[in-house]
């Protein structure tokens, strides 16, 4: 008689533990996020099993390029849960908001065909067409869950609307769950009034093993994976103390990988010689440094001047010949006080007011006899016709903050 023995030790156990999926499911969603099994265990706990009921709401927050959509998307998508997301910058209006969720939400079913666009003008109307929904689909059963993404955007919306999503569950009295994305911590959330205070669930930065890690999974198969990975220890080297965003260093390390193996692709070196393939990547990384961030060429362009190796000068169309971008109000500074400097304080009245009443006709006629006020230079001018100039030509309400004031102090040291 046959015994069959298993070796335990050639069979991968994943990290990731939960009595509602099986080992393999959890084995793919820890392959799939790299780096933050520790905050998926943690949803993994919170969720439950697909009938339970789950917390009402979750604040989840980390700065940018943390991994909080995708890790969101790739749980929910992953372990096959139903799931509504969306983002509140594309849908920036409560009315907008809130159609967006019950539209997806009918084609959560399959067997529920699309149908017209759903008219929804207030929250009441929402919760009373969420129960529809969702007893149209047979979702009793199991949590839904709504992910708003860029969720900072609500607090430009109707001062009940935040309040509703967190007590969600509460008003619909369905097995719901509402996730908040964002980039902001949750006490600039927080209303005067109070609220349902929901689950708060930090995403920390990467760090620079972690990004190593990532962005070693994606090297070529014609080459090794030790190969890429020095590639990519180098460009970390480079690139780390200036950006530390996991989407600008994948489009960088896909951009500048083909400069970095070109020695081995025409036999001068071989994988493992470090200096050569190091003295050939070098001066390219030191020209990717200046356009960090901005997309001044496109990919096809900047590997165009890549092989363009007659030009010894600096590449065309880099940052040595870019235009600074001022912040918002800062602009709009630089607007007033060039017409404050350029037009006479008698014109502001009739620039910068909608009703200004009459205006003699003197002022016409002694017009053209003038010489032209860019001709004599600008003229000094105080700091409140400055600043009224400025309220009247900003389309939203501004308020004389401390923000204003050392934007118009770096402009005038500047």
């Amino acid at each position: 008689m046959r015994v069959q023995v298993t070796d335990y030790r050639t069979i991968k156990m994943p990290n990731l533990e939960h009595p509602a999926y099986p080992a393999a499911t959890l084995l793919q969603l820890e392959s799939l996020v790299p780096c933050r099994e520790s905050q998926v265990s943690l949803l993994l706990s919170i969720f439950g099993e697909r009938h339970h009921f789950s917390f009402p709401s979750i604040f989840i927050y980390g700065h940018t390029s943390s991994g909080k959509t995708y890790v969101m998307q790739t749980l929910l998508s992953t372990l096959q849960l139903p799931h509504v997301f969306v983002n509140c910058v594309e849908c920036f209006t409560s009315r907008l908001l809130l159609e967006e969720i019950l539209t997806q939400l009918q084609s959560c079913s399959p067997e529920t065909e699309k149908t017209s666009q759903v008219h929804c003008d207030t929250f009441n109307d929402f919760v009373r067409l969420f129960k529809q929904a969702v007893a149209t689909q047979e979702l009793q059963d199991q949590t839904l869950y709504i992910v708003l993404d860029r969720a900072e955007q609500l607090r430009e919306m109707e001062a009940n609307i935040l309040p509703a999503f967190l007590r969600l569950q509460e008003l619909t009295d369905r097995n719901v769950t509402v996730i908040l994305l964002s980039e902001i911590v949750w006490e600039l959330f927080r209303p005067n009034t109070g609220c349902f205070e929901p689950f708060a669930l930090y995403f920390p930065d990467y760090s620079i093993g972690h990004l190593q890690k990532i962005l070693s999974q994606n090297h070529p198969p014609e080459y090794s994976a030790d190969f890429y990975s020095a590639y990519i220890n180098i460009l970390l080297g480079v690139f780390y103390n200036v950006c530390r965003d996991l989407k600008e260093l994948q489009h960088l390390a896909a951009l500048n990988f083909s400069k970095y193996c070109e020695p081995v692709a025409r036999g001068e070196a071989n994988e493992r010689d470090s200096r050569k393939l190091w003295k050939n990547i070098e001066p390219h990384l030191k020209k990717a440094m200046q356009t960090v961030y901005l997309r001044e060429i496109s990919s096809s362009q900047w590997e165009h001047l890549q092989r363009d190796d007659e030009e010894l000068g600096q590449l065309k169309g880099l940052s040595a010949h870019t235009h600074v971008e001022l912040p918002y109000y800062s602009k709009f500074l630089l607007i007033a006080a060039y017409l404050a400097s350029y037009n006479p304080v008698r014109t502001d009245k009739r620039f910068f007011l909608k009703h200004h009443g009459k205006i003699r006709k003197t002022n016409f006629m002694k017009k053209h006899e003038k010489t032209s006020n860019h001709l004599l230079g600008p003229k000094p001018f105080p700091l409140d016709r400055l600043l009224a100039i400025l309220y009247s030509i900003v389309d939203n309400r501004v308020a004389p903050t401390a923000n204003i004031f050392s934007q118009k102090r770096g402009l005038c040291n500047g």
